[in-house]
Formats: structure tokens, C-alpha cells, sequence
């Protein structure tokens, strides 16, 4: 597959730039893979698809406040610093991208807040935009996480909401079964579950699996070659623990369905799978990049926000739904002004 096979038109207008008002209340798309037919619902609806014993896998990564705003010593320039990961905790030493990035170099000091500022040293350049941070806290380690995300804020993905950080965003930017630490992007497919749904879900005997895969930023950077087996996805860590691995493979064994809630769930179980389609523990990181043609070994269905042209994300939903399907699917969905992005409305494709 080429890079240009994935670019289509999506007008400005079909971007969402805020969440519905309740989660579970955003469009769903439904897509019959063997048969290709297409239903419209809402999101809570996607209960009717699944039964007892039936799995949703979810990604409980935790989104953290990841932006910070500062300035440069002497000349007072206002530096973006997206937080990307801790390095060494006892050192502070962070992983960081910095735009404009033309205006660091090594050895530059800067400040966080206002009053009594945070200071970081710039110790290292390792990409064109890339940074290693010193922070100069001489606290605890937990005093000094919780200072430096107090002068955070929520990491919307500005090529997709191109607007200010709002109150709301720190509660819906994040799925309410978010538990550890670590993305800096939302895994949005899980956007849409609500603790409503969740209970009817468990009622009608439901059973859900978690794995952690920490979403990183390399979701959302622009692929740079044509032939998409050239493309290096950036490393992200993940754990697929045992709990996750019992239940899934007991839902594989009873003919059950599994459900991947988004991407990353997918990225993370086809990471680690047995030859016999069967999940396994694994602690560590993924640089896994899913793109048609592909075959999947765990799942048989999964939910998917609509996502932005050229993206690895909509090349994941591609290879799980079928090319031709899914991207005829997304023009369906322009036309009857479903939602897309972070924000944006949900589908649901299922393979049988």
C-alpha cells in the first residue's frame, strides 16, 4: 500500500472540536465486514452487537497534562514544551519536544510559572525538534511530578482541535477507566464509554479486559514516505498482563467475540500473539505499524473514531475492515456529516 491510497478531502466543517455531551451519545456507525452493509445508531447502542461472555479489550493508559508553556532566560521567548516521557527519575531528565525549536540549544535555561518559576536546563538535542530536559526540583520525586503537572495542561492534539484548552477537556480528553500514567494522547475509541453503558454492558454479562499501551504523539505525525513499508513508527510502551490474557483467551476458546476499543488496543494484542491466535503477558515496548493487507489474529471486531487522512490510525481501521470497505465507509460518513477526530463520532466494524 502507497501513503497517497489513504489521503481523501474531509472538509474543516467535519472536524469535531468538542465532545457530545454525554459519551455514550455520539453517532456509531456500524460496518458488516463479510456482507459490507453499513447501520447508523448511537454509541450506546453498540450494546445490541454483543453478548454473555462476549470481550471489550480496553486501553486504561492515562492521559497527563503534557503541554507546558515557559520562557527562554534573557530574551523571555515564549517556548512550547510538549512532555513526552521521563528518562531518569532521580536525575529529572524528560523526553520533550519544543517548538520553536530553532530557538533552543544546549545549555539554555527555562522557566515554568509565574511567581517562584520552575527551571529546566536544555542538556541535549536529539532531533530536529526533539529535547532532553534537566528540571532543577530538589524535592521528592512525587512533590515534583505533582509541581510540574500543576503547570501543565491537556494535551489536545492541535492538528485536530485547533483551538484553546477549555475546563472540560481535563475530564473528557480522558476515558473514565484511565488508571495508569503515562500517554500524552487520549486512546479516543475509548472516549465514548460511559459508566451508564459500561453497567448495562456488565449487566448483559459483558466481561472486559484491560492492557496499558501508552499513547504517544507518534500517532499523529506525518508519514514522510510514499511506500508505507518504509515507515518507522516511534516506540511506545505497553503491558498486556495476566488478567488480560485469561480473559481474552477464554473468550477466544468459547468462539466469543473480542472487541478492540481502538487502535491501540489492536497495535498492542497483534504486539503480542501466540501462533495459535492466543494473547500472551508482555511487558515492554511496540513499535508495531498496522496497514493493509493485514491478518489479525485476535480480535473479530473492533471500535474506531473517524480519523484524519494519511493517518496510521485510519490505516489500522483499514487493514482490520478492509480498504475498499472502510474507506468507502468514510466517504459515507462525510456525506452524512458524521464527526471525525478526537472528538469526533465512532465505528464499529465487525468481521462476523
Amino acid at each position: 500500500m502507497k501513503l497517497s491510497q489513504f489521503k481523501f478531502k474531509l472538509p474543516e466543517e467535519r472536524i469535531a472540536l468538542h465532545p457530545t455531551k454525554y459519551r455514550d451519545e455520539s453517532r456509531l456507525m456500524v460496518l458488516h465486514k463479510q456482507t459490507g452493509k453499513i447501520e447508523y445508531k448511537l454509541f450506546k447502542d453498540i450494546l445490541d452487537y454483543f453478548d454473555d461472555k462476549d470481550v471489550f479489550v480496553f486501553n486504561d493508559t492515562k492521559v497527563f497534562p503534557a503541554r507546558l508553556y515557559g520562557n527562554k532566560e534573557k530574551t523571555s521567548a515564549r517556548i512550547e514544551v510538549f512532555l513526552l516521557r521521563e528518562l531518569n527519575e532521580e536525575l529529572r531528565l524528560w523526553d520533550v519536544l519544543v517548538d520553536p525549536a530553532r530557538k533552543i540549544r544546549i545549555g539554555n535555561k527555562l522557566y515554568f510559572g509565574p511567581d517562584d518559576p520552575m527551571v529546566a536546563e536544555v542538556i541535549d538535542n536529539t532531533t530536529s525538534r526533539g529535547r532532553t530536559l534537566r528540571f532543577l526540583y530538589d524535592g521528592p520525586h512525587d512533590e515534583f511530578k505533582k509541581a510540574l503537572y500543576a503547570l501543565g495542561e491537556t494535551p489536545l492534539p492541535h492538528s485536530i482541535i485547533n483551538r484553546p484548552v477549555e475546563p472540560e477537556d481535563a475530564e473528557r480528553f480522558q476515558s473514565i477507566f484511565a488508571k495508569n500514567e503515562g500517554a500524552v494522547t487520549a486512546p479516543t475509541a475509548s472516549l465514548h464509554f460511559s459508566r451508564e453503558l459500561l453497567k448495562r454492558m456488565e449487566i448483559k454479562g459483558i466481561d472486559f479486559a484491560y492492557i496499558t499501551l501508552h499513547a504517544g504523539l507518534g500517532n499523529f505525525r506525518d508519514i514522510d514516505v510514499e511506500d508505507l513499508t518504509k515507515h518507522k513508527m516511534d516506540s511506545e510502551q505497553m503491558v498486556v498482563g495476566p488478567d488480560a490474557v485469561r480473559i481474552v483467551n477464554r473468550a477466544k476458546d468459547l468462539g466469543k467475540h473480542v472487541c478492540a476499543v481502538g487502535t491501540t488496543v489492536m497495535r498492542a494484542m497483534e504486539s503480542t500473539v501466540s501462533t495459535d491466535g492466543h494473547l500472551k503477558e508482555y511487558e515492554g515496548w511496540t513499535n508495531k505499524f498496522i496497514f493493509p493487507p493485514y491478518e489479525f489474529s485476535v480480535a473479530d471486531s473492533m471500535v474506531s473514531n473517524f480519523h484524519m487522512p494519511l493517518s496510521t490510525l485510519l490505516m489500522v481501521a483499514a487493514a482490520f475492515g478492509g480498504y475498499d470497505l472502510v474507506m468507502d465507509a468514510y466517504q459515507v460518513a462525510i456525506k452524512e456529516e458524521y464527526r471525525f477526530g478526537t472528538y469526533g463520532d465512532a465505528m464499529l466494524i465487525l468481521d462476523k
